[in-house]
């Protein structure tokens, strides 16, 4: 595409970020599956307590009744095999829970995809010009995947550490309320400790990411112009500065994990102060004769378990750190308002184009694109678009495929306006070939049901015979089945550039739109595309970049856009 369509602007300004508590309402709106997850971890949390304080009880009563009151094995099987079946009872709630959220986040993640996917096909390519690829591209893959920590393990802790605490503190304070007094005034110690350590590590998780997001763009950039790199000599010096940033990127990394060590220390540290003196009370008391052992023990083995469920989620926090915040981001994209559409009106539209005084504007420009263009097609004709490089051309086609919005000037599409039309309706009628169409890496009949997924075996092959590939094909190792490299790997230029317009065949649209097919391409090849064009636009109406005048040449009338204003 010309130099018109790359636009250039800052980024865009982004609200403060809120913070948010252990689960982002915005789950719930994006991810359905999240909903009944909530009550599932409800469930557990619930019944996990319950079996907690059963546990601890039965262990009270076996013990005191082996070697307080002497009782035989025998007496005590009742309780030793209910013992083991509350064991095996949390055992199985557990490996239940982990199975279920790891399920939730799979299917989470699969819809904070999809709700993305589907957000920024919304946004256009004017909409995405704000973002950075690599960092997109970071958030939907490594990013999202780190949820799994935050569903895993930290969402089912943070019900855990609220129902177990408060239902042991209760259980206890019946036995002995100096120890539950104990364990209610200490216990505040640790979430505290872990509100100071979270907000560091919010911190640092963030400076990862962007170190992450960064790496990631910087690499992507690098790659994309690695020809250029080499033509220039300057391979070797980006080599270096990926290896500055991906020591950045390390350093980070290395900081993150040297705080969760020391935060799970710390952690640590204060659970067994704490569950320590409660032991000291409970013996004390127990020596005083003013508590009974089975009460003494059954605090004692509960005390912990009031601790545990905060120091495992002070130790999740960590883990979940990435992917709250990658939600976090993902969030802020999905909340950026997509552009308005058009009218939606339905009604049947011939394909004449009319384009009187139209004027565009990229986002952080102040210069137009595109200033007073004029243009008239008649339904059936052949027109090439020309002038300089950067007047204008490849917008002029944005306007008409609706991925720009003029700020200026009328387009009136078949006798309708553009901002009247159902543009989904509008495109159908429409088949493009940009200057650089990507081919994915999946079989030559797929890349050409992009234009026409409904297209059938023989549509495609004779799509590809007017195209000019069907002796190509033939040469392929499985024929249209071959699956290509991505970007067309495998296929030459001019083949690449066949294969596009074969998609256009292959849509069968009244109306064409091509920006310099034969861009890039030696005389030879050009010639070979020259015939598929000129097959192609037979009985259509049809738009063409042209800069060569071999492709101009088949056009029924050629219109020159002047100049691009410069500063």
């Amino acid at each position: 595409m010309d130099g018109e369509a790359a636009a250039g602007g800052t980024s865009p300004v982004r609200p403060p970020s809120r913070r948010r508590g252990a689960l982002d309402p915005r789950l719930l709106a994006y991810a359905r599956s999240t909903r009944f997850f909530l009550v599932l971890s409800v469930l557990v949390g619930a019944v996990t307590a319950f079996l907690v304080i059963v546990q601890a009880w039965l262990i009270a009563r076996v013990v005191t009744g082996a070697f307080v009151h002497h009782r035989s094995l025998g007496s005590l099987e009742g309780l030793f095999v209910a013992l083991l079946a509350v064991i095996a009872g949390r055992a199985t709630l557990a490996w239940a829970a982990e199975g279920a959220s790891v399920r939730a986040s799979a299917s989470a993640k699969s819809e904070l995809r999809r709700a993305v996917t589907e957000h920024v096909a919304a946004l256009g390519p004017a909409g995405l010009e704000q973002h950075d690829t690599g960092k997109l591209s970071v958030l939907l893959t490594s990013g999202l995947d780190a949820l799994d920590g935050y569903y895993s393990r930290y969402l089912p802790q943070v019900f855990l550490a609220v129902m177990v605490p408060v239902t042991v503190i209760a259980v206890v304070a019946g036995a002995d309320w100096v120890s539950a007094v104990l364990i209610a005034v200490s216990l505040p110690l640790i979430p505290l400790f872990m509100a100071l350590v979270g907000a560091t590590t919010r911190d640092r998780t963030a400076a990862r990411m962007r170190s992450l997001q960064h790496l990631a763009g910087h690499f992507l950039d690098i790659v994309s112009g690695l020809p250029t790199l080499k033509v220039f000599g300057r391979a070797k010096a980006q080599a270096r500065a990926i290896a500055e940033v991906t020591d950045r990127y390390r350093s980070a990394t290395m900081a993150t994990l040297r705080l969760t060590f020391l935060s799970s220390l710390i952690l640590e540290l204060l659970a067994t102060v704490s569950v320590a003196l409660v032991a000291v009370a409970v013996g004390l008391r127990l020596l005083g004769g003013t508590m009974t052992f089975q009460d003494a023990l059954f605090v004692l083995v509960l005390a912990p378990e009031a601790y545990l469920p905060l120091r495992a989620l002070g130790l999740h926090y960590h883990a979940s750190a990435d992917g709250m915040k990658a939600a976090e981001e993902l969030f802020a994209l999905l909340e950026e308002p997509s552009p308005a559409p058009a009218g939606g009106s339905t009604r049947p539209m011939g394909t004449a184009v009319q384009v009187e005084g139209l004027d565009v504007t990229y986002p952080g420009r102040v210069l137009p694109a595109v200033r007073g263009a004029d243009l008239t097609v008649e339904a059936g004709e052949t027109v090439a678009l020309t002038g300089p490089s950067g007047c204008g051309k490849s917008t002029l086609l944005a306007v008409l495929l609706g991925l720009r919005r003029p700020q200026g000037g009328s387009v009136t599409l078949g006798g309708a306006d553009l901002e009247d039309v159902d543009l989904e309706e509008w495109r159908s009628q429409i088949a493009w070939v940009p200057q650089q169409p990507h081919l994915f890496a999946r079989s030559v009949a797929d890349n050409v049901r992009l234009a026409r997924p409904g297209a059938t075996g023989t549509e495609v092959e004779a799509a590809l015979g007017a195209a000019g590939l069907s002796e190509v094909v033939q040469r392929l190792p499985q024929g249209v089945d071959t699956v290509l490299g991505e970007g067309g790997a495998g296929l030459s230029a001019g083949e690449r550039q066949r294969l596009s317009l074969a998609r256009a065949f292959v849509r069968d649209a009244p109306l064409l739109l091509l920006d310099e097919p034969t861009a890039n391409l030696d005389a030879q090849t050009e010639a070979d595309v020259l015939t598929t064009v000129r097959h192609l636009v037979e009985g259509r109406t049809a738009v063409i970049v042209a800069h060569r005048p071999a492709l101009a040449a088949l056009a029924d009338r050629v219109v020159e856009l002047p100049a691009a204003v410069r500063a």
